[in-house]
């Protein structure tokens, strides 16, 4: 090779290697190499292809100076894979830069008379790679050249090189500013998440922050109970729907799979008539669910899902599981805050209840002991006074009983256990015979216990007073559309229910309205001769509300 040559390819080659560093835009970067290309050597057309192994089609990324056959329709022709060069790289048989025979491109355009070649009629051709990496095809021409020599091939296949190199280069420096762009969005997820109150408002809030945060277009969010999952919140399309339906973990597809395997799982493909589906989860073809865990143990799963495809391109596995992980965390900071709110208010409540025992309770004592050695020592003196030191006896006496009982709802002996042992001992205390039994209910929310502590109460009261009965069956349990139950039956004298409808007592009211308070519902059905049963259903999502409510309240 003359050494004019030898120095002339040199000179290009350092020229294409300064400009090819110039730059982390990767469009700006093909059409200036390109353009250099055709500078520093005699072809006098260029294009570059970028091909994606894993999808269909082609991209004409760059191009110089097409002839009006190539560029007709828009372009149309570029744009297709029928062509020699695209299939053997397609088939891995295109390794190193090669003449063409002919280009169907432009054989295509003569026969259908489309415009002027301009004299083209072939081009090399050379693979963009680097290392195991490929990006797509370099092509150039010059007017009637049909063969290119090796030291032209040879130019061509150092310069695909630079060029492939500096496109890892590009992707690695764009999926680095992808990553920090997604991690800085997660900090501001973050934020926002740990900005929620109420843990009730958590999943519908969470699925639209990460939702409106990342531009993903469904989001949704399944709870494991230790049966079944539930799904409690769904993202789709900038609008939230809070849910609460059931399924078992074996019908979830890619969710029951993270549950079950503790891991992420990302895929692609075309959902169709799954239980998803069935539950309002749109059709997607490419999906990330995300396991939430606390310690060893899967609590739920975030699921993601999209139509596109390439939805979830680029996002590594450690963004997944550091959402699902800071999503979790700042659940549990929630649950731990509220409980603590929640020992702070039950020991407000101890506090009052030592001080009405240690202070009102004593004074009332003393008035009836007083009482009755007054009418020990005026005993048949005077009737009047006599009849009224009984009165204050018997006044002091259901005094002193009235405020044992606030003092028991106050603090109700047994309910820090549970509201099944609370309630048993209340009816013990009645001398009523208890059989309990719960199905299903692991854990209420404190403001449905407390709204059944006082249902409870006020049914064991009526079943002493009015059933003729010492026997009360309780029942505690879960339904399928999650809702609590609570249910207390005796098999007394029973009354007509529809008489007491018109003129409900006191206490009938009262757990009527404690259970409408919290969005559940009251029934009693009876009749003479028959078992008396109260029936107090209460979802347990609808405590938001008034746990909301009375967060403000304390608040304020």
């Amino acid at each position: 090779m003359p050494r004019e040559i030898r120095v002339n390819e040199l000179t290009a080659l350092k020229e294409i290697a300064e400009m090819l560093n110039s730059t982390n835009d990767m469009d700006q970067m093909l059409n200036d190499v390109l353009l250099k290309l055709l500078e520093v050597t005699d072809f006098t057309t260029g294009w570059i292809f970028l091909i994606d192994d894993d999808v269909p089609g082609n991209s004409c990324a760059a191009h110089y100076n097409l002839p009006p056959a190539l560029t007709a329709g828009n372009y149309a022709l570029m744009c297709g894979e029928d062509c020699w060069c695209v299939e053997r790289y397609r088939q891995r048989k295109l390794t190193h830069a090669v003449n063409t025979i002919e280009c169907k491109r432009i054989t295509y355009a003569v026969t259908h008379q489309l415009g002027s070649t301009e004299g083209i009629t072939h081009h090399a051709t050379v693979p963009l790679k680097a290392g195991r990496d490929r990006f797509g095809l370099l092509n150039v021409a010059q007017a009637g050249k049909e063969q290119f020599t090796e030291e032209e091939l040879a130019l061509l296949q150092a310069i695909a090189l630079q060029i492939g190199t500096a496109m890892n280069r590009i992707r690695l420096y764009q999926a680095q500013e992808r990553n920090a762009k997604l991690y800085a969005k997660l900090g501001d997820v973050i934020q926002q998440i740990n900005g929620v109150q109420d843990v009730n408002q958590l999943p519908i809030k969470a699925v639209q922050y990460i939702g409106d945060a990342f531009g993903w277009p469904n989001v949704s969010l399944f709870m494991f109970d230790g049966q079944q999952i539930s799904l409690r919140a769904s993202y789709s399309n900038g609008k939230v729907t809070k849910e609460w339906t059931s399924l078992a973990v074996e019908v979830a597809g890619p969710v029951s799979a993270a549950l079950n395997d503790n891991r992420l799982i990302m895929e692609s493909s075309c959902m169709e008539d799954s239980w998803l589906s069935q539950m309002g989860i749109p059709s997607y073809r490419s999906a990330a669910a995300i396991p939430l865990r606390v310690r060893t143990r899967t609590i739920g799963v975030l699921f993601i899902s999209s139509p596109d495809q390439r939805q979830f391109e680029g996002i590594n596995e450690d963004f997944m599981y550091s959402l699902g992980d800071h999503f979790t965390l700042g659940m549990e900071n929630l649950r731990v805050y509220e409980h603590r709110s929640e020992l702070a208010r039950m020991e407000e409540r101890n506090r009052m209840a030592r001080d009405l025992h240690d202070s009102v309770i004593q004074k009332v004592f003393s008035l009836s002991f007083l009482a009755k050695g007054a009418e020990n020592v005026l005993a048949g003196r005077d009737p009047v006074v006599q009849r009224s030191l009984l009165d204050i006896q018997q006044l002091s006496q259901e005094a002193l009983k009235e405020m044992r009982t606030l003092i028991w709802q106050l603090h109700p002996a047994g309910l820090e256990n549970g509201l099944l042992p609370a309630l048993k001992q209340y009816g013990q205390g009645l001398n009523l015979t208890i059989y309990d039994r719960t199905e299903g209910v692991i854990e209420l929310p404190r403001a449905i216990e407390e709204a059944f502590w006082r249902i409870g109460q006020e049914a064991l009261n009526n079943v002493r007073k009015h059933s003729g009965t010492e026997t009360a069956y309780i029942r505690l349990n879960k339904q399928q559309d999650g809702a609590a139950v609570l249910e207390i039956r005796d098999e007394g004298a029973g009354f007509k229910v529809e008489r007491k409808k018109g003129r409900q007592t006191m206490g009938m009211r009262s757990m009527r309205e404690r259970a409408e308070a919290l969005g559940g519902a009251l029934a009693i059905t009876s009749g003479r001769g028959k078992p008396t049963i109260v029936r107090a259903v209460i979802p347990l999502e609808s405590v938001q509300a008034h746990c909301a409510e009375e967060k403000g309240n304390r608040y304020l």
